[in-house]
């Protein structure tokens, strides 16, 4: 099985001189085609620098991170911005743009991707939202939404795209029990079907039974990997 991500000997640090503090310690993980990995840990412990290198975010510094066979230390603006293409973000925060409604908001991940301009981007950003059970809050803007439908418009704009990798920070934080189950079983049903591979950071311990595999880090470091598929 191919490895989407896989990441060797990773080292990143903050600020520069006296004040260079490093936050990742010599990171190796390899992520495979299809699998729902949970990163978890305590505050602090690197798991959202790690992902937004990952997300190309942020410029790797030591070390090897490839993603979809690309590597991403020393690449350049162009080709970083072309992985991130290929990768849908959903954050705690939602990241809406609350003077657009939630099918304008799914409808600009689409208008990134230059096959998706010659195609109807309304009815595809309808379709899903109407996939993820918001097919009567299509015309809402989302200052109007509750929490766990911001967070499934997040999920819409994030897989409408049928991205090769989702990368999740937090998605159930701001929710409550229930919001939060059915936003995670939403996000597996829809990584299931579209094939895609989920990497998700959370401190939620009521889901990680939707994982392939938990992966821990304290300190900066990768610590003992769960390889328990839960049914």
């Amino acid at each position: 099985m191919q490895s989407v991500i896989s990441v060797q000997n990773l080292n990143h640090y903050f600020g520069e001189g006296d004040l260079r503090k490093q936050a990742l310690f010599n990171i190796n993980l390899e992520i495979q085609s299809g699998e729902i990995v949970i990163m978890t840990g305590p505050s602090g412990s690197g798991k959202t620098t790690l992902l937004t290198l990952m997300g190309g975010l942020r410029s790797a510094q030591e070390g090897s991170l490839k993603i979809l066979g690309e590597e991403i230390n020393g690449a350049s603006k162009r080709n970083l911005m072309q992985i991130r293409r290929k990768i849908g973000y959903i954050f705690q925060a939602h990241n809406l743009l609350t003077f657009l409604t939630a099918r304008q908001n799914v409808r600009m991940s689409l208008e990134l991707h230059e096959h998706y301009l010659d195609q109807d981007m309304d009815q595809l950003a309808e379709e899903m939202l109407q996939t993820v059970g918001l097919g009567h809050r299509i015309d809402y803007y989302a200052h109007s939404l509750s929490g766990g439908q911001k967070q499934r418009v997040a999920i819409a704009r994030a897989l409408v795209s049928h991205p090769k990798i989702v990368l999740a920070d937090e998605p159930t934080a701001a929710l409550d029990k229930k919001s939060g189950r059915d936003v995670v079983e939403l996000m597996q049903k829809l990584a299931k079907e579209q094939g895609c591979t989920i990497l998700l950071v959370t401190h939620d311990n009521r889901i990680l039974d939707i994982a392939d595999r938990i992966v821990y880090m304290e300190d900066g470091r990768l610590a003992n990997q769960s390889n328990t598929v839960y049914v």
